[in-house]
């Protein structure tokens, strides 16, 4: 199984990167993962926010394939432990999916075609967080989850 993170914009702050990479050197040991970065929209001060979501949605589209599980990280989806989080991406596993896409959405969050295409919706938490720190957040749910299915010592109860 392949997992791809799809944001909109880059990660900038060197903080925020450094800790990112640190998870995905540690992640290559367990899965195929990636992080997918589609570049912001440009001069979208004479756009709506819906206008907005509808360009974003496009570039996602082309982002992504029809046997591609997608999992809409949203602050209204399913809300995970960690132990919760591995059994789910372990269940996916077993269940045969060859790739799993979650998708972090632009300031405005997904249009409505995004959310129909949507296979699943999880919240990392009730918290508003930035969709930079996102990024860092659930590549380290992401080995945490890893480490859990493989009863190593990462994560404590």
């Amino acid at each position: 199984m392949k997992i791809t993170l799809l944001t909109i914009g880059k990660t900038e702050d060197k903080y925020l990167i450094e800790g990112i990479e640190i998870y995905l050197k540690r992640l290559k040991h367990y899965i195929q993962f990636r992080i997918l970065e589609i570049p912001e929209l440009k001069n979208t001060k004479s756009l709506s926010r819906d206008q907005q979501k509808i360009k974003e949605a496009e570039l996602i589209f082309k982002q992504i394939q029809s046997t591609d599980h997608v999992i809409l990280l949203d602050e209204n989806g399913a809300e995970f432990s960690s132990k919760k989080f591995s059994v789910y991406l372990n269940k996916k596993m077993v269940g045969g999916q060859q790739h799993l896409v979650f998708i972090i959405g632009g300031p405005y969050g997904f249009s409505d075609e995004v959310y129909a295409r949507g296979n699943d919706k999880i919240s990392l938490s009730q918290m508003t967080f930035s969709h930079q720190m996102i990024r860092l957040f659930f590549t380290e749910q992401l080995y945490r989850a890893y480490t859990i299915l493989k009863g190593e010592p990462y994560h404590h109860d």
